[in-house]
């Protein structure tokens, strides 16, 4: 891939400091007056391009993160597979990396798996091989603060102006040494609406078992990113695209897939896109009824096996939901905190076909998260138009509503828990 310098000047870009966090701009700022290279790099600088305000900022520089900590009092370093230092401006965190070579002489610090992923990358270099080391052309974009350029060295400039997105280097080698780099590709080309190049995407179906060598920790983050972002239904459909949703969530794939009226489909893809909706209009989505919406099917289709083996139906009902949880933390680590109440919300489905003792079910803690679920399946399917009727009826009809008493981790209406540095845009 072409490594030859391009300087996009100020007069043929867009980039204004004036959209650029005012907290980033003082770091780089004082990385530049102690005789630092500072620049804004990454998903910030490829956003402003696109016409999109970030939502972080990250900045390279020639500095060490030790060099970087002594200029700054509100600064820590964290991590070990990838040192970095983080400024901290009260809740808004600028992070800082050290410009990374592409390749040890066996004087840094850096480990790679047989299989070729990579452990540990913590050997400096120039901004020419931190550009190539980076993952997309779209994020190896430097806008320099001494002069307000941008620099772009693998052309990444013109793929932001395209709608782009493509891997840096051999598609294959960079997925190998990092498999969530499938993910990564599918989630930013639905969140900026651009597509993957063809030598990116053609590598990702062969290779999605990959993932499962990834923590299942790292994969829980990243299903928060792709659905809880405000493009929940295009990474769901770019998922099942590129052949990742069999890996990620296996027995929905296998129920979405043997379902042939399309109803469990339909369910998702309206509860996704009421995630959607709520992340635009800035209310909060639990990620427990998220995870209740994608594994729906599987339970469904779990159910239906135990019921056919003639157990009975509670006793169905608790074995599905364990089973399903089960299968999904030996891939993506869903928290105890999330998936009680997921499974919660399943099991109180059928009591709104019951129809009794209505004052003590609409006191439940998760009543309003099961009653909002129950309204998803019935946009899916008019077999529940009754029941949704029936209960609203009898709910807003009260003269005060009980309230919901798990906010802190119940349906909608919990509030979004903080959200993580990430550590790549």
């Amino acid at each position: 891939m072409n490594q030859q310098l391009r300087i996009i000047t100020r007069d043929q870009h867009t980039v204004s400091r004036k959209a650029i966090s005012p907290n980033a701009l003082r770091v780089l700022y004082r990385l530049h007056e102690a005789g630092h290279s500072a620049f804004l790099v990454g998903g910030a600088v490829r956003d402003l391009i696109a016409g999109i305000q970030p939502k972080d900022f990250d900045v390279a520089t020639d500095a060490t993160p030790e060099q970087v900590r002594a200029l700054f009092r509100n600064c820590r370093l964290i991590g070990r597979r990838f040192r970095l230092a983080h400024v901290v401006f009260g809740r808004e965190i600028i992070e800082v990396a050290t410009f990374r070579a592409s390749s040890d002489d066996g004087s840094g610090d850096r480990e790679v798996h047989d299989d070729g992923r990579v452990l540990r990358d913590n050997v400096y270099g120039s901004i020419e091989e931190d550009a190539v080391r980076r993952d997309f052309t779209a994020n190896a974009l430097y806008y320099n603060i001494a002069d307000f350029s941008i620099h772009d060295y693998i052309g990444g400039f013109d793929d932001v102006i395209g709608r782009r997105m493509r891997m840096i280097g051999d598609a294959e080698t960079r997925y190998r040494e990092d498999p969530v780099r499938m993910l990564r590709a599918v989630r930013l080309s639905s969140k900026l609406g651009f597509t993957i190049a063809d030598d990116t995407a053609a590598p990702i179906a062969s290779l999605a078992s990959l993932l499962l060598q990834a923590a299942p920790a790292r994969l829980f983050d990243e299903c928060l990113k792709l659905f809880l972002s405000g493009h929940a239904v295009a990474s769901f459909e770019g998922l099942e695209r590129h052949g990742l949703l069999a890996v990620l969530f296996p027995e929905t794939a296998k129920a979405l897939a043997s379902n042939r009226s399309g109803a469990l489909r339909r369910m998702v893809i309206a509860g996704l896109a009421g995630t959607d909706a709520r992340v635009a209009a800035d209310e909060p989505v639990s990620p427990a009824f998220l995870f209740a919406v994608l594994l729906w099917p599987a339970y469904c289709r779990s159910l239906a096996q135990l019921e056919g083996q003639g157990m009975h139906a509670a006793e169905a009902q608790r074995r599905a939901a364990d089973r399903v949880t089960l299968h999904l933390t030996q891939v993506v680590a869903l928290p105890r905190r999330f998936s009680l109440p997921m499974q919660e919300i399943w099991l109180l489905q059928p009591r709104f076909a019951q129809r009794k003792r209505t004052g003590r079910f609409i006191a439940h803690p998760r009543f309003r998260a099961a009653f909002d679920f129950l309204k998803l399946r019935e946009r899916a399917s008019p077999n529940h138009a009754g029941d949704v009727a029936y209960w609203t009826d009898l709910y807003s009809g009260m003269p005060h509503p009980p309230e919901s008493q798990d906010d802190d981790e119940g349906g909608e209406e919990q509030p979004r828990s903080p959200r993580r540095r990430r550590r790549r845009s």
